[in-house]
Parts: C-alpha cells; sequence; structure tokens
C-alpha cells in the first residue's frame, strides 16, 4: 500500500463516516483490508483505491466492505457493568415513574446487538421489580448492515456469550438451538435494528429518553464529536439520559447537560 493510496483511503473514510485515522495507522488499513483483494479480485491495493474512488453497484458494494472492515466491532455483555445496574435500578424505574406511554431508547454504533439486547434485559428485570408491564422501544443503529444482520439473527456462539454473560442470565434469556444460542424472544422483540450513519441528521429516528453512545466517539474528530453529541441531545427528552463509556469525557462545549454521579458511574441528564 502506498503512501498515496493511504491518503485515499483516509478521505474516504473521514468523508463517508468520520473516522479519523492518524498517519501511523497505514499498517492497520493494510491489514484489514487485505482480505478484500482477493474477495474483489484486484491485484493491489492500488486497484482497491481505484475503484473505491468510482460509481456504480460494485463500488457501493466495495465502499460498503471497506467501512465493514475499517469499523471496530468489540463488543460484549454488560460491558460497564455498573452503568446497567444504575439503568434496571434507578433510572428505568424513575422513567415508568414520571412518564405515560413508550419509553425510548437508542443504542448507537450497537455492532452485534449485545448493548441493546443488555438494555432490553434491563428493562425486562426493571419492570418485575415495579410489577407492571412499560413498554420499552429501543433502537440499535450500526454503519455497517453486516453486523446488523448478526444482531438481528440474535443467535450467538458459547464463546460470544462468555463475554460478559453469566450462567444465570445465560440460562434465562437464552435457548440452546444448533446454530448456538438463541435470544428468548420477549428480549428481542423490544429490539429494531437500523443501518444508520452518525454523520446524518437524527430526524429521521424521532426523540428518545435514553440514549447510549459508547465506544464510538474516540475515533471521530473533536469537532465532529462535538456535533454528534449536540444533535443526540437534542433528540433527548426533557429529563432523558444520555451514556458515555466509563473511559471517554463529556466535551465542556456541550451544552443542556447536568453531570450524575450515582451507583460509582457517571452519566448525563438533560436539563428540562
Amino acid at each position: 500500500m502506498t503512501t498515496s493510496d493511504f491518503k485515499i483511503i483516509q478521505n474516504f473514510l473521514s468523508q463517508h463516516c468520520g473516522i479519523v485515522l492518524g498517519d501511523n495507522k497505514q499498517y492497520l488499513v493494510k491489514n484489514r483490508l487485505a482480505g478484500l483483494l482477493s474477495i474483489f479480485d484486484f491485484s493491489s491495493f492500488s486497484e482497491l483505491v481505484n475503484n473505491i474512488q468510482m460509481t456504480g453497484p460494485m463500488s457501493l458494494r466495495l465502499k460498503t466492505a471497506v467501512v465493514d472492515a475499517m469499523t471496530t466491532n468489540e463488543t460484549f455483555w454488560f460491558r460497564d457493568d455498573m452503568q446497567f445496574h444504575e439503568l434496571k435500578e434507578k433510572i428505568f424505574p424513575e422513567i415508568f415513574e414520571r412518564k405515560a406511554g413508550t419509553v425510548k431508547v437508542w443504542s448507537a454504533a450497537c455492532s452485534s446487538g449485545q448493548e441493546p439486547y443488555t438494555i432490553s434485559m434491563c428493562a425486562e428485570d426493571a419492570n418485575k421489580k415495579i410489577g407492571k408491564t412499560r413498554n420499552v422501544q429501543i433502537i440499535g443503529t450500526d454503519i455497517s448492515e453486516t453486523v446488523l444482520a448478526e444482531a438481528k439473527a440474535a443467535v450467538y456462539s458459547e464463546l460470544a456469550l462468555s463475554r460478559g454473560l453469566d450462567a444465570q442470565t445465560k440460562s434465562r434469556f437464552f435457548q440452546k438451538i444448533h446454530e448456538g444460542y438463541k435470544l428468548n424472544p420477549t428480549i428481542a422483540g423490544k429490539v429494531r435494528f437500523q443501518p444508520f450513519n452518525l454523520l446524518k441528521p437524527f430526524s429521521v429516528l424521532g426523540h428518545f429518553d435514553i440514549i447510549f453512545c459508547r465506544n464510538v466517539l474516540i475515533y471521530f474528530s473533536d469537532d465532529v464529536k462535538r456535533d454528534i453529541l449536540s444533535r443526540m441531545v437534542n433528540s433527548l427528552e426533557p429529563g432523558g439520559y444520555i451514556f458515555l463509556s466509563s473511559t471517554e469525557a463529556m466535551p465542556v462545549a456541550i451544552k443542556g447537560l447536568e453531570p450524575v454521579r450515582s451507583g460509582g458511574v457517571r452519566y448525563f441528564k438533560k436539563v428540562s
């Protein structure tokens, strides 16, 4: 891969999905995209780069494949588990108490579904806690249609379940089938999935009571990060909540939020 090839890939990812790659990431790009050469029958990275700049069905498939290869889909169940404990024990009951109607949750950059399905499990337990059945709708979005197809199937391997899921939760919510473990329809039914690019307007998604936007903004420039978070605040209902990962900080430029420290975690509430 030449420096020129790398620069074109850099620009493509920045413009198409906001991912910013440092100049020291050429080796990473080469490794991630190497498999596409044989899939698309290219003889070199230069041929791949030439085709990514074209239009037409083949170029569109290639662009999608490049994004899939370059987006990191690291995820597991109950990641940052204290956040989910707070969600189940405090946030869902509080919203159930003050709001009539459906509670809406957005899991942004949801990868293969572990995060939104974990949220659904928390909603199920919160309903049991209050002794009622409140309707919770969760939308999981991701730019990669490949991982969304995995999420929609709601079937996971033994290895995938071992990442963050204890034996009791596994037995409660999954059934062994030939292909692996199938998620209980009660949990899966609260979640729908949709391909979505965080650079696009959020108005098509509606408004939410809770937004999870974790471990994705680290790939964006500071300006893009602020833009995404500002628009997420606008998509929150008054009194709604937004979660970043435990290692991420909310930019000081973001207005309309107040930090909440509870249960050993920090998250943010939209000021009414």
